[in-house]
């Protein structure tokens, strides 16, 4: 039986505290770079397929600002950061105290510089959680920003890995200000290479086949 089958509540439970206090730092950054109070929270983590990735974000064809990276060190993979283009309009406004439209102007360099800025933020404290419950080495790669269906994005991070597994880990992320405006709801999606489900477990603790 494979690592995934073995997937509980309890690999969950880990995954979600990991996510909470990444979530808890990344939010203290924003807060200091926009002046203002932000607070993230992480409704959920779970283990999905590739096809539940795509209907997670609204299917293959819908349009999504994405942050790409990979993970480098000790438990090697990639990640993805999604969001619909109205909300990172809304994260790029509250950046730059500006209006976009990323879907307009998506090769604009103050709203691209903002989305790689958030990417860097979360993307560094979510790994830097992992790493001090895991005594991993893990850092990110420099960001990249695409706006395109979700089936070009996900494609791209997905063609090598897809040969080898099936699944990835996906942590629901939602900001919120002190202004009380609808939040935005964005979606991490961790794909650890293969090896790097066990590599990551067995650093916690739990071993294959619990």
């Amino acid at each position: 039986m494979s690592f995934t089958d073995q997937f509980t509540e309890y690999h969950k439970d880990i995954l979600q505290e990991i996510g909470n206090i990444g979530a808890a730092h990344a939010a203290t950054s924003l807060s200091q770079l926009i002046d203002k109070k932000i607070d993230l929270t992480v409704p959920s983590v779970r283990l999905v397929t590739f096809d539940d990735m795509m209907e997670i974000v609204g299917g293959p064809d819908r349009v999504i600002v994405s942050v790409f990276l990979r993970i480098e060190g000790d438990a090697p993979g990639s990640m993805f950061f999604v969001l619909p283009p109205h909300q990172a309009n809304r994260i790029i406004a509250r950046m730059t105290n500006s209006s976009f439209s990323i879907e307009d102007n998506p090769e604009d360099d103050i709203a691209i510089s903002a989305i790689h800025e958030l990417g860097n933020i979360l993307s560094g404290s979510y790994l830097s959680s992992l790493s001090d419950f895991t005594n991993l080495r893990v850092q990110p790669s420099v960001p990249s920003v695409a706006v395109d269906m979700v089936g070009a994005v996900l494609s791209f991070g997905l063609i090598e890995l897809s040969q080898v597994s099936d699944y990835a880990i996906v942590v629901d992320t939602t900001l919120s200000d002190s202004d009380g405006q609808e939040d935005i709801e964005g979606h991490f999606f961790l794909l650890p290479d293969p090896d790097s489900f066990e590599t990551i477990f067995e650093a916690l603790g739990v071993h294959k086949y619990e």
